[in-house]
Formats: structure tokens, C-alpha cells, sequence
């Protein structure tokens, strides 16, 4: 079945780094979109970036030169790199098949999440 584990959450000051890991399975990756969404207490889920199959990202506005997303289909990963955080970036962070294409910003699939924290 399709599972998706994601790593790298952690606490950061403003203005730091984080790297968010997602390593996929059960499904033929490397044919697929991947992205990331997040979900901070009290919000809705926010779509934050999609990788497709070719290689075309996708972003929200408000990560736009801060967050970049990769994929290694030799490792069935995507990488979430997240530079500049600022403490409205705090959630937990989801790696997800979109459903359909990424500008969709709909998944039906998704991991356990890793929590993100960005606080001095």
C-alpha cells in the first residue's frame, strides 16, 4: 500500500534551516507528483509545494524563495529545504500524493507528518 514517512522536523530560531525528508513506497514514485502540505493548530491545511514527475515545482506565495523541493527517484525521495523560517512557517508538515496534478492542491495520500517549530 501506498505509505509515506516523512523526517526532519524539529525547533529552529527565525531565519533558520530545516531540512523535511519523505521517503515513499508501495506505489511507483518516480510516475508521480509529491508535495507538501501543512497544518497549523486552529488553520486550514495549506498546500506548500509539488514536485511533478518532470521535475516542475510548484509553491505557495508565501515560501516563494525561501522553500525549495527536490526528489531523487534512485531513493523514492522528496526533500523539503526550508531556508529564512519564520515562526508563522510553524506546523506539522505532511508529504502527500497530490489527486491529479499538483496545482490541484488536493492529496489522497499522506504520511504521519513531522512538526516544525520556528521560535527563539
Amino acid at each position: 500500500q501506498v505509505q509515506l514517512v516523512e523526517s526532519g522536523g524539529g525547533v529552529v530560531q527565525p531565519g533558520g534551516s530545516l531540512r523535511l525528508s519523505c521517503a515513499a513506497s508501495g506505489f511507483a514514485s518516480d510516475y508521480y507528483a509529491i508535495g507538501w502540505f501543512r497544518q497549523a493548530p486552529g488553520k486550514e491545511r495549506e498546500g506548500v509545494a509539488c514536485i511533478t514527475k518532470d521535475g516542475n515545482t510548484y509553491y505557495t506565495q508565501s515560501v516563494k524563495g525561501r522553500f525549495a523541493i527536490t526528489r531523487d527517484d534512485a531513493k523514492n525521495s522528496v526533500y523539503l529545504h526550508m531556508n529564512s523560517l519564520k515562526p508563522e512557517d510553524t506546523a506539522v508538515y505532511y508529504c502527500a500524493k497530490p489527486y491529479g496534478v499538483c496545482t490541484n492542491w488536493a492529496y489522497d495520500y499522506w504520511g504521519q507528518g513531522t512538526q516544525v517549530t520556528v521560535s527563539s
